[in-house]
């Protein structure tokens, strides 16, 4: 039996998650990165749980990078907020993120259990615009192995980007960490005419 679930495994056909079992392998989600969409968005096709557990929300002063980043001064103070997204019980997404404070005072741990967007757009009726995104192929640290659940020898992607509202205001800065196994980055390369 444990070498038909291995060989399953090996296959990849059904997967398996230290400490929880061994499942069927999920499809992997296709991240279109030229549409701007939440995590939940991203899944809400397959009918599937999805959850976010937040490991860090608290305060911090603007360093220069942040204030380079979220185009604010060093008076300013920004929320500090690290999660885990999860489909079903499997770590999908490591995602770090900086808000600044005066936009968002009164941002929740609720609010960052789920949809960050949906509090943006639908409770503080604020227009999201665009990210500006840059995907980095890099090996995982022993932080990001052990809460994506991967071996620390296998690459992952980390999105690094920048939101943007519609009247120019930056929203957000973040690092998201992705599990190769669990997506497929998706675009469109359209060959410009010399003519």
């Amino acid at each position: 039996m444990r070498q038909a679930l291995r060989q399953l495994v090996e296959q990849q056909i059904l997967e398996s998650i230290q400490g929880s079992g061994t499942y069927v392998k999920e499809e992997r989600v296709n991240y279109d990165i030229f549409q701007l969409t939440s995590f939940d968005e991203k899944l809400s096709d397959r009918h599937v749980d999805t959850h976010s557990e937040v490991l860090i929300f608290e305060v911090i002063p603007a360093d220069d990078f942040l204030q380079q980043q979220l185009q604010i001064t060093a008076q300013d103070r920004v929320w500090h907020v690290k999660r885990v997204r999860y489909r079903k019980q499997k770590p999908m997404a490591l995602e770090e993120t900086w808000m600044p404070l005066a936009l968002f005072p009164d941002l929740t741990w609720q609010v960052m259990e789920n949809s960050k967007y949906h509090f943006i757009e639908e409770v503080k009726k604020m227009v999201i615009d665009r990210s500006e995104q840059e995907i980095i192929p890099l090996m995982p640290t022993e932080e990001m192995s052990r809460l994506l659940n991967i071996s620390q020898t296998k690459p992952i992607l980390e999105k690094v980007s920048r939101g943007y509202l519609v009247d120019g205001r930056v929203f957000e800065y973040s690092r998201n960490a992705f599990n190769t196994d669990d997506y497929k980055f998706t675009l469109i390369a359209q060959r410009k005419s010399s003519r």
